[in-house]
């Protein structure tokens, strides 16, 4: 006979989900339904916001969810530190410096850092490397497929 609860959602379960996120009017921003690849969530581990864990605590497998986090407990608040600005001259036809075009910089350590080029203005690109829904509220639809 199987415990209900380990069939729970707890603080150390590795959850297995559809998650389907939407932006404040509506629109969808995100869902790993697209390409049929759910989720992997380690609860606990700091991977998610405290906020999202508390929203899941206790779900079951086949069971969804929908709730809204605000920005700070989503994907955070925008911070102003993480725009900079380049010269045009450090782009080129393979790499054009275009609004909506995300550039990926490689930083000390071979670490990957994706960035958005917000604004071209004469020779200065503005590039925003806050993540895209940084600063939003954001709904998430939660499809639980399997507790570990």
């Amino acid at each position: 006979m199987t415990n209900t609860v380990e069939n729970s959602i707890i603080n150390n379960s590795e959850v297995i989900a559809h998650i389907t996120m939407k932006l404040s009017d509506g629109s969808a921003a995100d869902s790993t339904k697209v390409n049929n690849k759910p989720a992997i969530i380690m609860m606990g581990n700091a991977s998610i916001s405290p906020a999202f864990e508390e929203q899941i605590l206790g779900l079951k497998t086949g069971e969804s969810k929908e709730f809204t986090l605000c920005a700070k407990d989503a994907f955070g608040e925008s911070n102003p530190d993480n725009i900079h600005y380049m010269d045009i001259d450090k782009f080129n036809g393979d790499v054009p410096a275009k609004v909506g075009n995300i550039i990926t910089f490689t930083q000390p350590g071979n670490v990957e850092l994706p960035g958005m080029i917000r604004e071209v203005s004469g020779t200065s690109v503005t590039i925003d490397f806050n993540h895209p829904l940084a600063g939003q509220e954001i709904t998430f639809v939660i499809d639980i497929v399997e507790i570990k």
